[in-house]
């Protein structure tokens, strides 16, 4: 199996990819490691192939096309995929987004000190402007590059809220949909699971229900970061009241 993983900055992806490599025996391949893998094949250091990247995006290109050929190669292994696009070019695969809160993202990369040496933030405020500002960007980026839109929970096959959830529980979520879906043909279904709390239901303090789906299923509009139930208001306050830790959603049209 195949598992293409991204998401929204400070949605929780390093942690969950950890989990699903050290529990479930998953083989990790990163952006990163595909660019030392490219270093080494062309004789340079890391550093200098970053600044390739950023004067010439054929680069980006070399990126693309080798993840692919991973992906291609080893149709039998359980790869996954840690990488903002891979979801685009990787032939085969479970396509994961995890989207999270924007004030709760900008909670944690605040108050994460290892990004102390590449992200500066003043406030939560800051980070929480900082990050939509470079989403915007990302995304103006990747349409330019690849005619994309990488916000349009539409490419995902599962699009999965990682705002308040712990992240064993988003692993075991993630996992639970991927085998239970693994036999479907690989088109794009765009199924999303919410944190009733995003959708602005108070929860109790102990879900009873940790990491299950409640019955039903309710409309979302989405408006940039913000989720807003159309239809099934009370499938989501039940599913608060009894402590669910997700409904399920589409997408209005």
């Amino acid at each position: 199996m195949h598992i293409t993983l991204t998401g929204n900055l400070g949605s929780g992806k390093s942690t969950v990819c950890k989990l699903l490599t050290q529990q479930y025996g998953f083989e990790l391949f990163s952006t990163g490691k595909v660019i030392r893998e490219i270093a080494d094949e062309m004789g340079i250091s890391v550093l200098e192939m970053n600044e390739l990247m950023s004067k010439d995006h054929k680069y980006d290109h070399m990126i693309d096309d080798k993840t692919a050929a991973i992906s291609r190669e080893n149709p039998d292994r359980n790869i996954l995929f840690d990488s903002r696009l891979a979801w685009h070019f990787v032939e085969k695969s479970f396509k994961v987004f995890l989207s999270v809160d924007l004030a709760e993202a900008a909670r944690r990369v605040f108050a994460d000190a290892s990004r102390g040496e590449v992200e500066s933030y003043k406030s939560e405020e800051d980070a929480a402007e900082q990050l939509a500002a470079r989403a915007a960007n990302e995304d103006a980026r990747y349409e330019e590059l690849y005619g994309i839109h990488y916000f349009d929970f539409n490419n995902y096959n599962l699009v999965l809220d990682s705002s308040y959830a712990k992240p064993e529980v988003i692993a075991a979520v993630l996992m639970r949909e991927a085998v239970d879906r693994s036999g479907e043909k690989p088109e794009k279904r765009g199924r999303m699971l919410i944190s009733p709390k995003r959708l602005g239901f108070t929860q109790p303090s102990k879900n009873a229900h940790e990491g299950e789906t409640a019955p039903g299923i309710v409309t979302v509009r989405v408006d940039g970061n913000r989720l807003t139930v159309v239809r099934g208001k009370s499938v989501v306050a039940r599913a608060a009241e009894e402590g669910y830790s997700y409904v399920a959603a589409r997408l209005a049209k």
